[in-house]
């Protein structure tokens, strides 16, 4: 029996899974320790850094957002400018036809005005011509006329009173003749 005791004392000195031994013990308080040091130096340096990068991914989530909705609030700015202008130009044009058929229908009036001044002017030259051309007319027909009757009639027609009553009475006759001739 004193060999089963000097075994189990030996056995118990070999590395028993059952019981503990001295190793185990100084692993767990070693084990201990470095989680406490893990837990009281590098935990909170991670803590903090872990913090901070999470800020710092929801301060640029959050500045991605306020970006996101300056773009849309940029391209809805954008579009109505757009829009705006699209209206201004469409007004201009508006504006520039009208000025322009404003202005084609000023030249045209004052090219018709230009045309009737021009017309005035040849019909008043043509008057003045045409009253020319009957004075000289006259003034030959009458001294024909007046040749005429004296040697027809064999009176002198020296008296220019008389001989232009004649000449008067004898243009008048044909003036008056004239039109109905025509028609």
């Amino acid at each position: 029996m004193v060999f089963a005791t000097h075994a189990v004392v030996a056995a118990a000195k070999t590395n028993n899974p059952i019981l503990p031994n001295g190793t185990i013990i100084a692993e767990l308080v070693a084990f201990v320790i470095l989680l406490w040091l893990f837990w009281r130096y590098a935990l909170p340096p991670l803590k903090r850094a872990m913090t901070q990068r999470q800020d710092f991914i929801e301060r640029q989530i959050k500045e991605s957002e306020e970006a996101r909705e300056r773009l849309e609030q940029a391209e809805q700015e954008y579009k109505e400018l757009l829009e705006q202008t699209r209206a201004d130009a469409s007004r201009i044009r508006e504006e520039a036809r009208a000025e322009g058929r404003a202005i084609i229908a000023e030249l045209r009036q004052k090219a018709e005005d230009e045309s009737a001044r021009i017309r005035e002017r040849g019909e008043a030259q043509l008057a003045a011509e045409r009253d020319q051309v009957i004075a000289a007319v006259r003034s030959d027909l009458g001294k024909l006329a007046a040749d005429l009757a004296v040697r027809i009639v064999g009176e002198s027609l020296e008296d220019d009173e008389r001989q232009r009553r004649i000449v008067d009475r004898f243009l008048d006759d044909l003036d008056a003749r004239t039109p109905q001739e025509t028609h």
